[in-house]
């Protein structure tokens, strides 16, 4: 009996008339489904004609028929197509915080537990992930559309500040903003079947226009310990409660420093204030990330280190399967 991988890579042989790339790759078929002899493959053959359904079709039967153990092939075609992928909003009500860092290791995180996961760069005026996941490439486009960029780490990813020159200055107002946005939300992000989403900081238009159109199946809140960050972080809440986004939980960065040299342990910003605000709030708790020497060295040179972030991507991961 093949493997799902084996039949995945069959079937991605067979190119999508639409997109040019494989059929599995594009978002058109997902992984196909054997048992015993017989493999079951469900193609998505919306927008595409007569001539061209009949083709994908026939090529299909032919791809995952020459895969060893397969004696019978099913294919289901369907004119609707399937839900993209879920978005899961990264955000905080003030900059500062670590959002962005907390964004790139829960994406990076999540693909090591299994998961298709990409990574949009939302924070249209202070784009950061290009430096993060060392990935300052601009991304080609396709059939009017955008082709993430696969990082390093494996993750693909989509950013502003792939598409404007390093250093220059997004003056855009709200519309133009929002225009931008959704050219990454809405790009060729294939079998992806989550969005991390880094949002800009704050509640304002950028913000609005991402939760109203694209309208992310939860948020994750970033907040370091202090009250300030804390308060900020509750208008954030609110704008995701209004708008009917669930909340999935709150994140506390940068709580607590180990000296390198003695080991003795700091709160430079406080502890614990992130835990209580969900408490009071009725919110879940995901867990801590340490003021590490370790996570800075790592991001600024592009290649994070998703460990410290793992306790937290666990708690999403269960969440999002509730």
């Amino acid at each position: 009996m093949a493997g799902s991988d084996v039949l995945s890579t069959a079937l991605d042989r067979v190119i999508d008339p639409s997109t040019g790339v494989g059929l599995v790759a594009s978002g058109r078929a997902a992984a196909p489904r054997q048992a015993g002899g017989t493999v079951d493959a469900m193609i998505e053959v919306g927008g595409l004609d007569a001539v061209e359904r009949d083709a994908v079709e026939q090529q299909a039967r032919a791809a995952l028929s020459a895969v060893p153990g397969v004696e019978n092939v099913r294919i289901l075609l369907t004119a609707e197509r399937a839900a993209g992928p879920r978005l899961i909003a990264v955000a905080s009500g003030k900059g500062g915080v670590g959002k962005s860092t907390v964004a790139a290791n829960l994406a990076i995180a999540l693909m090591r537990m299994g998961m298709k996961v990409g990574l949009v760069d939302a924070d249209i005026y202070g784009p950061s992930q290009p430096r993060l996941l060392d990935a300052d490439v601009k991304p080609e486009a396709h059939d009017g559309k955008l082709v993430p960029v696969l990082t390093k780490s494996g993750v693909p990813m989509l950013s502003l500040g792939q598409l404007v020159a390093p250093g220059q200055a997004v003056a855009w107002r709200g519309p133009m903003a929002g225009k931008a946005l959704d050219q990454l939300v809405d790009a060729h992000w294939g079998g992806a079947e989550i969005l991390i989403v880094d949002m800009p900081p704050g509640t304002g238009d950028v913000q609005l226009s991402m939760i109203q159109k694209h309208k992310p199946a939860g948020a994750v809140i970033v907040s370091t310990p202090q009250d300030l960050a804390l308060i900020d972080a509750e208008r954030a809440i609110d704008l995701f409660n209004k708008a009917g986004v669930p909340i999935i939980g709150l994140v506390e960065n940068m709580a607590g420093y180990q000296c390198p040299s003695c080991g003795e342990i700091s709160d430079p910003f406080g502890n614990g204030g992130t835990e209580a605000e969900a408490a009071r709030l009725g919110l879940p708790f995901l867990g801590r990330i340490p003021l590490a020497i370790d996570i800075r060295k790592a991001s600024d040179a592009g290649t994070p280190d998703p460990a410290p972030f793992a306790a937290v991507a666990r708690e999403v991961a269960a969440r999002l399967n509730r």
